[in-house]
């Protein structure tokens, strides 16, 4: 069965830090793109960060660069999203994508065949 599994999500302080996994089952991450997405009640989902598939180019957020950082292990085929110097905007439900060709630019939702399931991230005092 191909799938995502996302794990590490939760309840958080202001300028607290998360780490999102995401490992995949029953196909490999190498040469395709993978990607982080937020979707917060009443709002579009947005691109967060992303790894394009040619494994050495990545996008972020405008919002979030340089408090995030994505990253991955191939040998886990499992990638990460590292959440620092968290902000109450940053609260949404979070997606983890991965599968299809982007060489560049990897922050499109069409870009992605598989996603995980979604958890909640909550950055509050």
């Amino acid at each position: 069965q191909l799938q995502l599994v996302e794990s590490g999500g939760g309840l958080v302080q202001p300028g607290g830090s998360l780490r999102l996994s995401c490992t995949a089952a029953g196909f490999t991450l190498d040469g395709v793109a993978i990607g982080w997405f937020r979707q917060a009640p009443g709002q579009e989902r947005e691109g967060v960060s992303c790894i394009a598939s040619n494994g050495g180019t990545t996008n972020y957020r405008y919002s979030v660069e340089g408090r995030f950082t994505i990253s991955r292990d191939d040998g886990k085929n499992t990638f990460y999203l590292q959440m620092n110097s968290l902000e109450p905007d940053d609260t949404a439900v979070y997606y983890c994508a991965a599968g299809g060709i982007a060489d560049y630019f990897c922050l499109s939702k069409e870009t992605y065949a598989y996603w995980g399931q979604g958890i909640q991230v909550t950055v509050s005092s």
